[in-house]
């Protein structure tokens, strides 16, 4: 007979449909739950390296009160760190001549702020865009992007001392708290460079260095070198 079986078919079709439906929902719903597993296994792992960062930063960017010596006449570390080098230079810019350079390398590990080495007036800052090479090599200055501070001591008519700030591999950001013509105490919080770089410290020749290679200095603290 005609159209014979249409509406079985009819019936059929639209069982086939509604079962394919919900077999795609519980295969969704399936995988949804894998996924939300996942997912709560990844907020885990996250939140976990996030504490992590977060106490390494707040380690990093630590930031302890300097127990700075009340000697008159003494200059103390401007940064955290290991001393490298100890030699002579020509600091053209504010010394106007040769001086002692005392460079001290501030690991990832070092604290990152840097302090005044003597009381007295901030009186030179020049900015001097560069490269990021590793601030392992002690004369990166002369290549790396660096900040340049003089200072006119207040203890000492026109004797001047300057501070040079080195950005290293890692460390792309050199932060001054001071600009020109701030007065600072001796061992002030002056500066805060960003992860591994250097501390270069040039004083007139008339001083005599206390400090050797290979020495560990605490910025604001250890005395670096004492008038001649």
């Amino acid at each position: 007979m005609k159209h014979a079986g249409e509406a079985r078919r009819a019936g059929w079709k639209l069982i086939g449909w509604t079962l394919g439906a919900i077999c795609i929902m519980a295969v969704m719903g399936f995988l949804g739950k894998i996924f939300a597993e996942i997912m709560m296994w990844l907020s885990v792992v996250l939140a976990f390296a996030w504490v992590i960062f977060a106490l390494f930063t707040l380690y990093f960017f630590r930031d302890p009160e300097a127990r700075t010596p009340a000697t008159p006449g003494v200059v103390v570390s401007p940064g955290h760190g290991k001393v490298d080098l100890i030699d002579q230079w020509t600091e053209p810019h504010f010394l106007g001549g040769p001086c002692h350079r005392i460079s001290i390398f501030l690991s990832v590990i070092d604290v990152h702020v840097q302090n005044a080495p003597v009381a007295g007036k901030i009186a030179f800052m020049t900015h001097t865009a560069g490269e990021f090479l590793s601030a392992i090599n002690s004369d990166c200055a002369q290549h790396n992007e660096n900040v340049l501070l003089g200072m006119e001591s207040a203890e000492v008519p026109n004797e001047r001392i300057g501070v040079r700030l080195i950005a290293g591999l890692i460390a792309r950001r050199i932060v001054p708290f001071v600009k020109v013509d701030d007065t600072v105490a001796r061992g002030e919080r002056i500066s805060l460079i960003q992860f591994g770089s250097r501390c270069d410290l040039y004083l007139p020749l008339n001083y005599v260095v206390q400090v050797k290679l290979g020495d560990k200095v605490v910025g604001g603290e250890t005395v670096m070198a004492l008038k001649r």
